[in-house]
């Protein structure tokens, strides 16, 4: 009160100058007074915990000082469970029994991650479970969606939303670990819509469905009264600006899960989208996020922000790996390895030509046309790499005109002969089925091929008949984008990258199609590189900054059309060992 009433810009406190903001004296006053208290949620006490601002209106910064009763103990668990966000660091939670109905034996990790949702949920906080793909994400879902049906049937049905490819995958084990659950798939032209599809929902335990519909039926999906909303897939999210990712966050729900294995896919931003979903409001406003975390941790390497963001995040983001012996100790070793293959003189010269039609592209271009032109040529080059016929789209012979297509024939060849199966990915589907047709006649074995454009059912058969005991087609190849997530390809014991996505991240969750629970086999994987060119470059890149690999060199091709002309000709330039006698 003395404060505000000299209105003075510089006072004296205990024998120091002080610099007073009359506003922020005013804004204090009135919060001791108790015009500026207000009742706040749970995540405005995380957030004073965790020394965010979440003072009154002015901003006005408060920190929390004592918390008393259950809130006490709650800000205690989640800080000891905070630890470093992986593993199992911190305080375990609380045990909770397997629900009855759960047709499954969890493995220790898994029946903590199952009660760390459970008591996270129970909270009404939202919760990433980012485990190593291949953990068992599902079954610990499943887990704790039948322990809500068998408390409360009567507290609504949640809702599950994935890619539209996994969809079938998500019915067959609920089927499998829940059959007691009444599971709805809210997908097809026959669809029900409005009051037919709330009545609908209210008889079923779990409700399926895609991130094209959440958008589209957004309407109808929002109107319901959710027990919870779950996210498969969740980087589907890590957008913002994104129509599906401002569906999700509209939504009505008791609790929140997202389930990914990189909750940061390519930068510290998409971190934000996620917890925005899950805890809104926890990290502030994206204005707020970039200011105090994502330029001070990404571009700054600001150990204090790191630590900050890290004590905000860290209680409701479990992620443990299947590198690690104390989470599961009966997964067999996978074994990773390059396959570095020369060029033909018919790619060498294409090379060049795509090289040289870029050099004179860039004389006059720029911002768009300049950015356009090199991701048009990286897309070339890489086709050159894959097969002359492949960028030529002519129709013309494959044999004996492709180094990485003569290494991949000798190397199937090798495996069949030892009895092994095979997955090969590639981010063409025009590859794909180059590989299927010459696979078929040049190994006399039938080749699956999933793309975009194998629907539900179809897919679903794939997988049946590979999975099949000693009688499925012994190779399967697969568009990187359409069977790089949520599938179970244990058959596998060989994995090839014939083309390189140039993301770790993407490139680990295709290899774990095969590498996953329920593998028995050492998994063989299998990099395809062509020496001398700019796959090599960029692989080494990738190799010697693995620390940023995931955040700049992650984010695609983008990064490259930042490049001057003179990097970005020593980066494309190809050399004399590249091409083969």
């Amino acid at each position: 009160e003395l404060l505000a009433r000299l209105k003075a810009p510089l006072v004296q406190v205990r024998g120091e100058w002080v610099q007073v903001d009359a506003d922020q004296i005013r804004a204090a006053l009135a919060l001791v007074q108790g015009r500026g208290l207000r009742r706040g949620t749970l995540r405005d006490a995380l957030r004073l915990a965790a020394g965010m601002e979440a003072g009154p209106a002015s901003g006005l910064p408060v920190e929390l000082g004592t918390a008393e009763g259950w809130i006490a103990e709650v800000l205690g668990d989640l800080a000891a469970r905070g630890g470093s966000g992986e593993g199992d660091a911190g305080a375990p939670s609380p045990a909770v029994p397997p629900p009855e109905g759960l047709q499954a034996t969890l493995r220790p990790y898994q029946a903590r991650g199952y009660a760390w949702l459970h008591g996270l949920s129970r909270l009404g906080l939202g919760a990433c479970l980012a485990d190593d793909m291949g953990l068992g994400k599902t079954v610990q879902t499943l887990a704790l969606l039948q322990h809500d049906w068998s408390e409360a049937a009567s507290a609504g049905p949640v809702l599950l939303v994935c890619p539209t490819s996994v969809l079938a995958n998500w019915r067959k084990e609920a089927e499998r670990f829940t059959p007691a659950l009444p599971v709805l798939i809210h997908h097809g032209a026959g669809r029900e819509r409005g009051e037919a599809f709330a009545a609908l929902v209210a008889r079923h335990a779990l409700v399926l469905t895609s991130y094209a519909l959440l958008q589209r039926d957004a309407g109808a999906v929002a109107g319901v009264p959710w027990r919870g909303v779950v996210l498969d897939e969740a980087q589907n999210v890590k957008n913002a600006e994104t129509k599906q990712a401002q569906a999700a966050r509209g939504l009505r729900a008791g609790y929140r899960i997202a389930l990914t294995g990189t909750p940061v896919e390519n930068s510290v931003g998409d971190l934000w989208s996620i917890m925005e979903f899950l805890n809104p409001g926890l990290l502030g406003t994206q204005a707020d996020f970039r200011r105090r975390f994502l330029i001070p941790v990404q571009v700054s390497r600001d150990p204090a922000a790191a630590a900050q963001l890290q004590r905000l995040t860290g209680p409701f983001l479990l992620r443990r790996l299947k590198t690690d012996p104390s989470v599961i100790r009966d997964l067999p070793p996978k074994n990773e390895m390059k396959v570095f293959c020369t060029l033909t003189r018919e790619q060498a010269s294409l090379y060049r030509a795509v090289v040289a039609d870029l050099e004179e592209a860039l004389q006059n271009a720029q911002g768009i046309a300049r950015r356009g032109a090199i991701l048009s040529a990286l897309s070339k080059l890489k086709q050159v790499c894959n097969h002359p016929a492949h960028l030529l789209g002519d129709g013309s012979p494959l044999p004996g005109r492709s180094g990485k297509l003569d290494r991949l024939t000798e190397m199937l060849e090798e495996a069949l002969a030892e009895g092994d199966r095979a997955l090969i990915f590639t981010q063409f589907t025009e590859m794909g089925t180059l590989l299927q047709a010459h696979l078929r006649e040049a190994l006399g074995r039938e080749v699956l091929f999933l793309h975009g454009g194998v629907s539900r059912l179809q897919r679903q058969r794939m997988v049946e008949r590979f999975q099949a005991a000693g009688a499925g087609p012994p190779l399967f190849i697969l568009s990187l984008k359409a069977g790089g997530t949520g599938l179970n390809l244990t058959a596998a014991n060989r994995v090839f990258h014939f083309d390189r996505w140039w993301n770790p991240a993407v490139e680990n969750q295709a290899t774990d199609r095969a590498f996953r629970i329920g593998q028995r086999q050492t998994v063989q994987v299998h990099k395809f590189v062509c020496a001398g060119t700019v796959e090599e470059k960029i692989d080494a890149m990738i190799e010697a900054k693995h620390e940023v690999a995931e955040r700049v060199v992650g984010a695609g091709e983008t990064w490259l059309t930042e490049l001057s002309t003179a990097e970005l000709r020593d980066l494309l330039a190809l050399r004399s060992e590249a091409v083969a006698d």
